[in-house]
């Protein structure tokens, strides 16, 4: 078996994998409101759920009011154009259906409930979707074969007084646009002047043509492509829609039609576009390959072929890429906001000048972080938004809304912007995309990540995760004969290094290791013979290789205590320069936005002189993810330090306040009181103001370790640490039993503590 069929066999593998773990599917219901006493189900149900019934009865509109219908949108197909798969019916769609569900929460915050119809009847079909229509704030369309889609599109959106938007037209067709307006800017061209060629006639084709048309484009100089050729006055039997392209010209292949065309548009199938056909078009040509996963030319080839090309596709490991992911999220927020009748041409057109202008606008921190470079600016490779940019949710959403008022099909009116603003970003967080954008790091510059207790299950499908992703090259430390043994008990097919201390082919490292432990610890209770039996010990092993260079990051700890794992390591690496103290930090994923708790692992009774490192530390490793550290030092009282521990928090931000002035940090403060807004007004003086913190810093260590254990055990958060701060080298120790996720998260950590550490 190839190589290549390995990786789609394993690929094929965890996706099933993925869909199969508990609980199926990628959406849930959860309940939104109060639950927990007699009380709450009377209000929740009978007799209390009488009284908005009776008042959406006397005003219909006050259903947005007292239900989730102005946040819920219903994602509904039947199946008759999946992806790239075809007619293969209701059922086999719902998986598709369930992930574009996913994509409008995460990105959006918008509610879905996926509804798959077994009907290929378009009026029936129609009247289904009208039937239920009543459920949902909004309606999205999604994988329905053309021409029908055209018919249900058009029918549904007159008869219905709700958002309603069929994606696979007009998604792509809004970002595209987008894109188009940027690249005929860079390129020096006008669209009313160019000569466009759509390469498909399509669902989506015909709506990206009549968007561009709407831009300006001269509908004269474009010609369409179907299977069969050129749609010019020869050809017969069109369908209705194919008809308003008809093109009076006798030319008829695609490799004519480009000849001396500026703007390539493909929406069709991959590899149609050869490079004699890209050379053969006039200067500065756009191509816009759009097929996937194979592009009508691939990004290498046109780019090799012609240095004046301006490419994008629909891939993500290329610039430019068109995804509709821009999109619908945004519109349906900003629809859903104001109650919107519908999605018309305004809103449309809002959301493509808006995605324009995000592109000229200087790239926030964060998402250059997200993709790990220097700079991004607009440009050849730079012309449409980064799918992470957290601008989208804001810029997006409030063009629409504004569009929809505008343009007078909105149901209601957005009095304050700027309000309107913050209750989005609020909805979000501003860092929900985090841990994707750690791993978006991480890809752009892997490190080799020698991964501890290698027979472990966990930590196998841990590095077969990091190794299929490209977040690290990773290896396993542990007996290659149990590891070996294991992989085949449990199925996983691993080719990466495995490294056994006791291993014949490690005799040379072994001598090395023990000098430099010996060297390090001679007059420290180590003595020649002890050197020469724990360097056989995984625990002294993997540390030795991180101070030698023979990997880049290490992450152990999965069987054993945490301290009985971090004395080899504090033995053998050295702090940072002017570091005193180690500390640990745990990041916790919260619905809204990370939190940091330091120190959660390390120093059991710290100092004041202590709490002042740990929180520099801290705020040095926030900034790192590209996120403004708010510093709390935790205490059980607020700013009046009568006990011992709340003087000695008192006294380390006093330091603090000294020698750091910029730092936004302040205590003594009890936690509910530093997370919330309005506790935090009652204290005009905090240097907090009255912006919640990020990071808490605890005042001693049961507090810190308890609070985080405590959330871990309730699985009322996503955990991922603890983060080891201080140390020279990049290595991490695990949570015993820590799950699969967790174990990729830390070690996507330790891949950007490595990145950092080889440009210092």
């Amino acid at each position: 078996m190839s190589k290549n069929s390995r990786d789609q066999n394993a690929f094929d593998k965890a996706a099933l994998d993925y869909h199969r773990q508990e609980p199926k599917g990628k959406i849930e219901v959860i309940p939104s409101k109060p639950h927990s006493s007699q009380r709450d189900l009377s209000l929740a149900y009978s007799p209390g759920v009488a009284v908005p019934c009776m008042a959406i009865h006397d005003d219909p509109q006050s259903v947005y009011e007292y239900t989730s219908k102005g946040n819920l949108v219903a994602v509904i197909s039947n199946g008759t154009a999946v992806l790239g798969l075809g007619d293969i019916g209701p059922e086999a769609s719902k998986p598709v259906m369930e992930g574009k569900g996913l994509l409008f929460k995460i990105f959006a915050g918008i509610n879905v409930f996926d509804i798959e119809i077994n009907e290929k009847d378009p009026d029936k079909f129609i009247e289904t979707v009208k039937a239920i229509a009543p459920t949902f704030g909004g309606i999205n369309l999604e994988d329905i074969k053309a021409p029908e889609a055209f018919y249900i599109e058009q029918r549904l959106k007159e008869e219905l007084d709700i958002p309603l938007m069929h994606d696979d037209q007009h998604g792509t067709a809004i970002i595209s646009a987008a894109a188009l307006i940027n690249a005929l800017e860079i390129a020096g061209k006008k669209i009313d002047e160019v000569k466009m060629v759509i390469n498909g006639a399509g669902a989506a084709a015909i709506a990206c043509a009549k968007l561009y048309i709407s831009l300006g484009l001269d509908a004269k100089n474009i010609l369409m492509c179907d299977s069969k050729g050129v749609i010019n006055h020869k050809r017969e039997n069109l369908t209705p829609e194919k008809l308003d392209f008809i093109a009076e010209t006798e030319i008829s292949t695609l490799e004519d039609a480009l000849k001396g065309s500026d703007v390539f548009v493909g929406l069709s199938k991959g590899n149609v576009m050869s490079p004699e056909m890209l050379l053969s078009m006039a200067e500065n040509p756009i191509v816009f390959a759009l097929a996937n996963p194979d592009p009508e030319i691939s990004y290498d080839l046109a780019v090799a072929t012609r240095e004046d090309v301006m490419m994008a596709t629909g891939r993500s490991d290329y610039p430019n890429q068109v995804n509709n992911v821009l999109g619908f999220p945004y519109i349906f927020r900003g629809a859903l906001d104001v109650q919107a009748k519908g999605i018309n041409e305004a809103m449309k057109l809002a959301a493509v000048y808006a995605l324009a202008e995000i592109a000229k606008e200087p790239v926030p921190e964060m998402v250059k972080l997200a993709y790990n470079v220097r700079d991004i600016s607009f440009g050849k490779d730079y012309f449409i938004p980064k799918p992470f940019d957290n601008r989208l949710i804001t810029k997006v959403s409030i063009a629409v809304a504004k569009a929809a008022m505008e343009s007078g099909i909105a149901g209601k009116s957005i009095e304050n912007f700027q309000e309107y603003e913050n209750q989005l970003l609020d909805r979000m967080g501003r860092d929900e995309k985090l841990v994707r954008m750690m791993q978006n790091r991480a890809k752009a510059n892997p490190k080799r990540v020698t991964l501890g207790n290698g027979e472990e299950y966990n930590i196998l499908k841990a590095a077969q995760i990091l190794q299929e992703e490209g977040i690290a090259y990773p290896s396993l430390l542990g007996s290659k004969r149990l590891i070996k043994e294991k992989m085949e008990e449990y199925g996983i097919t691993l080719d990466i290094p495995i490294i056994d201390p006791n291993d014949d082919a490690n005799k040379e490292a072994r001598k090395k290791y023990r000098k430099t432990l010996w060297d390090k610890r001679n007059r420290k209770g180590i003595n020649e013979y002890k050197s020469k039996r724990y360097v056989r010990q995984r625990d002294y092993f993997g540390p030795l290789m991180l101070e030698h260079g023979d990997t880049d990051a290490l992450i152990v700890g999965f069987s054993k205590s945490y301290a009985s794992v971090l004395k080899p390591i504090l033995e053998i690496i050295d702090k940072k320069p002017g570091v005193n103290k180690v500390a640990a930090m745990m990041m916790i994923l919260t619905d809204k936005k990370p939190l940091f708790f330091a120190d959660t692992s390390i120093n059991k009774n710290p100092t004041a002189e202590d709490l002042v490192e740990i929180a520099r530390m801290a705020e040095y490793t926030v900034k790192s993810f590209a996120i403004e550290p708010r510093l709390a030092m935790l205490g059980f009282e607020n700013f009046s330090a009568k006990a011992d521990t709340s003087k000695k928090v008192a006294a380390a931000v006093k330091i603090l306040h000294e020698k750091y002035p910029k730092m936004i940090v302040d205590g003594e403060i009890q936690p509910d009181f530093a997370l919330n807004s309005d506790h935090l007004a009652d204290y005009p003086f905090s240097k907090l103001g009255t912006n919640p913190a990020n990071v808490l810093v605890f005042p001693n260590l049961e507090s810190a370790n308890l609070s985080y254990k405590i959330i871990r055990g309730m699985k009322a958060a996503q955990t991922i640490g603890p983060i080891l701060m201080g140390l020279d080298q990049s290595v991490h120790v695990l949570q015993m039993r820590s799950s699969v996720d967790e174990i990729v998260n830390l070690a996507t950590i330790a891949v950007l503590d490595a990145q950092t550490k080889e440009k210092k």
